[in-house]
């Protein structure tokens, strides 16, 4: 496991709008949303039959909250290829879901103000439950068009081989 460092000079925390998402090996072109990363642990309560009136508690089954992954509409089809192998409609009879390699993991990347990865999550067999192709269209808006994926996922984890980089310093003119 990699040592930690803490930069001592970094005060701030981290923004939450330098990221990037990584699948298949590439980098996903366009994301501008990525949903939260959420694990809920149920709670078992229980008690002996000769304790007082209280329950006590302990952990039980956790559960991974799906995450919803957003991106501009463009002829880039990846978002639109990985739904459609939970259901291609069209594709004919016993023919429409491709279940064989439905399931990606992925990398979350977060950067800091500098550009450089300070923090990253790997998530786990993820595949898409929901694919909106295109917003309400609008012919009075003034807004992008926005696909969505939602991402089902089986867990994630911290990558603790990233560790915190040392921040860059502009000298001053002499």
């Amino acid at each position: 496991m990699a040592q930690f460092t803490v930069n001592a000079q970094r005060f701030d925390p981290y923004k939450n709008f330098k990221f990037r998402l990584k699948w298949d090996g590439r980098y996903v072109a366009g994301v501008s949303k990525v949903g939260a990363l959420k694990r809920t642990t149920e709670v078992v309560k229980h008690r002996d039959g000769g304790d007082p009136s209280t329950s006590r508690k302990s952990p039980g089954r956790s559960e991974y909250e799906a995450l919803t992954v957003e991106r501009g509409v463009t002829h880039d089809t990846e978002f639109e290829k990985w739904a459609n192998k939970v259901w291609n409609q069209g594709s004919g009879l016993g023919a429409e879901i491709s279940l064989r390699d439905f399931r990606k993991d992925m990398i979350l990347e977060v950067y800091n103000e500098a550009g450089q990865l300070a923090i990253a999550y790997r998530l786990y067999r993820c595949w898409v439950s929901e694919f909106q192709a295109l917003p309400e269209l609008d012919a009075n808006a003034n807004a992008v068009a926005i696909q969505s994926l939602k991402l089902e996922n089986e867990g994630w984890e911290r990558d603790y081989e990233v560790v915190e980089p040392t921040e860059p310093t502009f000298s001053e003119p002499v």
